[in-house]
């Protein structure tokens, strides 16, 4: 079959096209896509403490602390008041309608977190940079220390509750066969033998798939405590196809409920997830806090926080601390 040179053009038109919209949905983001988006005046949120970020940071990069302790309650690790993480955002010149990338360590949760955030308060162009700091410097790319002034903003923050369960929604989801619930934790907190609220367990039904399953190398964290490699570089995403066989189990078309512990993992997951193609993932955001706190919701594998056991594990910490104080008094003292 014969085709006119007028149709060739049209199709390959569609597909570059087509790819260009891919390329610009794309949430998860390399080395050089960062350096087009600052290219096309994008606002860079590092996430990072603020120690860190004077000690280096991608240029023109703005910082509003940790935004994990900054944006959260410390008790319940739930947003502080909208009001207040807009008057932040304002503030730090961070507006939400623009173009964003946010990025903070190789893959530390926390800067999906900062990503959940700006679509939560309404932003719809915010893209992640999984690599971060450490993939930037590996490139021997510029370095800044000190503080941009980016003028301040006057942004009006709209939540947007679809995007998120609720403790109410979630307990009527647990009960939906059509519902498929990821559990991003542990093997031991999801178990029961780590227990990090008043109980242990899981969520009814929920799979576990630990969110460092999607890096190339999932015990890159362990690694690094035990000192056994010497870089993160086993943080950086598996490839595409390693990540669509992670999840080949589950049905992109169906709605998708990630959790965690409150919330943060479970933002890195459902990133992923979306950015596979799924098509309704919203993460449960009080996570386990919210539900193994309510003893009203039903608990697989559950079991309990012995409050005994940890105070006399306190104690016994505390006793080590005074008896070393002592020691370092009595060793100055002489």
């Amino acid at each position: 079959m014969r085709l006119s040179i007028k149709y060739i053009f049209s199709i390959s038109f569609l597909l570059l096209s087509s790819m260009a919209v891919a390329q610009k949905n794309d949430a998860i983001i390399q080395t050089g896509q960062v350096q087009e988006a600052i290219a096309r005046g994008a606002i860079l949120w590092d996430v990072r403490d603020e120690k860190s970020y004077l000690e280096g940071h991608i240029p023109g990069a703005i910082n509003i602390g940790d935004a994990g302790n900054i944006l959260r309650d410390a008790n319940k690790e739930d947003y502080i008041a909208t009001a207040k993480i807009q008057a932040i955002f304002n503030a730090a010149g961070l507006d939400v309608n623009k173009d964003v990338v946010v990025y903070g360590s190789r893959g530390n949760p926390y800067a999906y977190f900062g990503l959940y955030t700006i679509h939560y308060f309404g932003g719809k162009q915010a893209q992640i940079y999984h690599d971060g700091i450490d993939a930037w410097r590996s490139a021997g790319l510029t370095l800044q220390k000190e503080r941009p002034n980016l003028p301040a903003v006057s942004v009006t923050l709209v939540p947007q509750p679809q995007l998120l369960v609720t403790n109410e929604e979630m307990l009527k989801l647990a009960q939906s066969k059509s519902v498929q619930i990821i559990d991003v934790r542990t093997p031991d907190e999801f178990s029961g033998k780590d227990v990090r609220a008043i109980r242990g367990g899981h969520i009814p039904n929920a799979i576990n798939i630990p969110y460092e399953e999607n890096w190339q190398d999932p015990a890159t964290s362990i690694k690094l405590g035990k000192k056994q490699v010497s870089d993160n570089s086993g943080m950086t995403l598996k490839s595409q196809t390693d990540l669509k066989k992670l999840y080949s189990n589950l049905d992109p078309n169906q709605e998708t409920v990630v959790y965690c512990q409150s919330g943060v993992r479970a933002a890195e997951t459902a990133t992923v997830l979306k950015n596979l193609g799924f098509k309704k993932v919203k993460v449960y955001d009080s996570s386990w806090l919210g539900w193994g706190n309510n003893l009203k919701a039903q608990v697989s594998e559950e079991s309990f926080l012995n409050v005994g056991a940890l105070n006399a594990k306190i104690s016994a910490m505390q006793n080590k601390i005074n008896q070393l104080e002592e020691a370092l008094k009595a060793k100055s003292s002489n």
